[in-house]
């Protein structure tokens, strides 16, 4: 029998009737057999109507697979590996091919791939140590639009940014993961070895002047800003591949079949 003042409502059967407490120190309604009677058949009828044919599992669909697994003092050692995965990598080799000027073709070579891969691996190294002072949320928000717009410039706009994500496959989540991962990456770098982030107007100008730029020969202050996302793009790009070449001593890659 029921607990007295159970909130539950628990059924008991118990020859011809069915007792059913509805609230504590309520009393119990009685049903009589006819009414459990018709529950029963109810219940043997639905039980004859749903099909007794098995139903063939669908065949497994490949969704994504580790390509590489690395691990490294920075992320927590043999305790912690870190893989990269084959979608999320061919996003970054081709992100690469596109950014690549004297590449022409529609897809991307091994170079970009091994350029995508040492460049995630650095990143995610990066991301992984502490910063001081400790960027706040606004900090990391206002780098990951950074990084986006960086992004955008990098691939030559939104219409071959968006057919890259279309083409791997890739979500909104994940390319939101990538562009946090190198907003944390990028402040690392410029709090903790070198301020790269903010170039002065006259440092830009400077720039216009006398480095070959995708500028050359326009007025500065109407590519003012598309060179300061091209100076800031360049010179993370150098201080990670810096960063990779020293850490590389530290680090194992496995390549997974």
């Amino acid at each position: 029998m029921p607990r007295p003042g159970s909130r539950a409502r628990v059924s008991a059967y118990a020859g011809r009737f069915v007792v059913t407490p509805v609230s504590p120190g309520g009393r119990a309604r009685v049903r009589p057999w006819p009414e459990r009677l018709l529950e029963l058949h109810l219940l043997l009828l639905l039980a004859l109507l749903l099909p007794t044919t098995p139903v063939q599992a669908a065949a497994p669909v490949l969704v994504d697979r580790p390509v590489a697994r690395f691990i490294a003092p920075e992320t927590g050692g043999v305790g912690s590996p870190r893989f990269v995965f084959e979608r999320e990598l061919a996003f970054e080799a081709r992100i690469e091919a596109l950014a690549d000027r004297r590449y022409r073709g529609t897809s991307f070579r091994d170079y970009h791939v091994r350029a995508a891969l040492e460049r995630h691996i650095a990143e995610t190294l990066l991301s992984s140590l502490r910063i001081e002072p400790t960027p706040s949320a606004r900090d990391l928000a206002r780098q990951t639009e950074a990084a986006r717009l960086i992004l955008l410039q990098r691939v030559g706009g939104p219409q071959a940014l968006a057919h890259a994500v279309r083409v791997e496959g890739l979500g909104r989540q994940d390319v939101m993961r990538i562009l946090r991962r190198r907003a944390r990456a990028s402040l690392y770098l410029h709090r903790m070895v070198a301020p790269m982030l903010t170039p002065s107007d006259a440092e830009l100008r400077n720039i216009h002047k006398t480095l070959q730029t995708p500028f050359h020969g326009r007025a500065f202050p109407r590519i003012a800003l598309p060179l300061r996302r091209w100076y800031i793009s360049q010179r993370l790009a150098e201080s990670l591949v810096a960063f990779y070449q020293n850490a590389r001593g530290r680090i194992s890659v496995t390549f997974l079949k």
